[in-house]
């Protein structure tokens, strides 16, 4: 008989054979960032989570390097939106001067820039609209001009999260056009167009005033497209290539990391963590034993980067 409970016995054999392990260095925390003073918003669908103006980013900072989380994802909410975005591509916006701040008070921090419009939109479509419409070429070199402004800002990475066809390559090259060919693209590949991206949009004040996003956001039904979107957006200059959401899509993190040979980032979205959330408070789940199986998960799928709202509480928890 082929007894596997042997390496089953106790922790420490367990521990010894284990095939996947999540380290602090995996995971990537998102933070907001809204204009104004002396604002710590709470996010009611996403417990713990905040809204900070720039004057109160200082002690989420220290958060964030006392927990040992290297990388930040950073998204701004402007205190004016108008049609074309126009501030989400202002030198002095508020996504720029918090990255200018950050890389101040936090300089080994890495981090990661949110390049799209639609925070930034009066419609809160992620690209330009003319009538129902949301316009591909168009888009691109508001896109480009946001990625060179954030990369000016000090942005390590510029993650553009649009969905719009070409947008790879035409931030590469006004990157490269601008003194920044060292700086890394990691392109939301396959961004699906989610039921579980709710909350987000109250974080971010993103939500479309019309319509969806499912004309440019891919359909959930389809793995070859998304493997596709994968490889052009290598094809195009992507250094890092992203799935999103990660819980219903861990077949596609492993075919994309299988395929591509490149280091696949997922994004534990917004829904996903309020419903355990919602289900810890409840005392229905044990958080830490669920988020850390959850990520264990993902991480055993293929990803190496993992994007989360619990990776303050994750990286205490791996430390015990």
């Amino acid at each position: 008989m082929q007894r596997m409970r042997r390496l089953r016995v106790s922790e420490t054999m367990r521990s010894l054979v284990r095939e996947t392990s999540v380290d602090i260095s995996d995971l990537v925390y998102p933070i907001f960032v809204i204009e104004g003073a002396g604002i710590k918003n709470p996010i009611e669908s996403m417990p713990g989570i905040y809204q900070y103006s720039i004057d109160r980013l200082e002690g989420e900072l220290n958060r964030i390097k006392n927990a040992g989380i290297t990388a930040i994802l950073i998204f701004g909410i402007p205190g004016r939106k108008d049609e074309i975005a126009s501030e989400a591509y202002n030198d002095e916006g508020v996504t720029q001067r918090a990255i200018r701040f950050i890389k101040r008070a936090a300089p080994e921090l890495l981090v990661i820039a949110d390049v799209c419009l639609c925070e930034y939109t009066s419609h809160g479509h992620c690209g330009l609209v003319r009538g129902d419409e949301v316009l591909n070429d168009e888009t691109l070199p508001l896109l480009s001009k946001m990625a060179v402004s954030v990369a000016r800002a000090g942005a390590d990475v510029i993650a553009p999260s649009d969905m719009m066809d070409g947008r790879v390559r035409a931030i590469r090259s006004a990157l490269d056009e601008n003194g920044f060919s060292c700086r890394a693209i990691m392109a939301y590949s396959a961004k699906f167009a989610s039921s579980f991206y709710g909350p987000f949009r109250d974080a971010a004040q993103s939500a479309p005033q019309f319509g969806d996003r499912k004309t440019y956001q891919m359909d959930p039904a389809n793995r070859k497209e998304a493997l596709r979107e994968c490889m052009q957006d290598i094809e195009e200059g992507a250094d890092l290539i992203m799935i999103k959401p990660a819980m219903s899509y861990l077949d596609l993190v492993r075919e994309a990391a299988d395929l591509t040979g490149y280091p696949v980032a997922v994004y534990n979205v917004s829904g996903e963590y309020a419903m355990v959330k919602a289900a810890a408070a409840n005392g229905w789940i044990d958080e830490k034993r669920v988020v850390l199986e959850m990520l264990t998960g993902m991480k055993r799928a293929g990803a190496k980067i993992i994007i989360t709202y619990h990776a303050l509480d994750a990286a205490e928890w791996l430390k015990e």
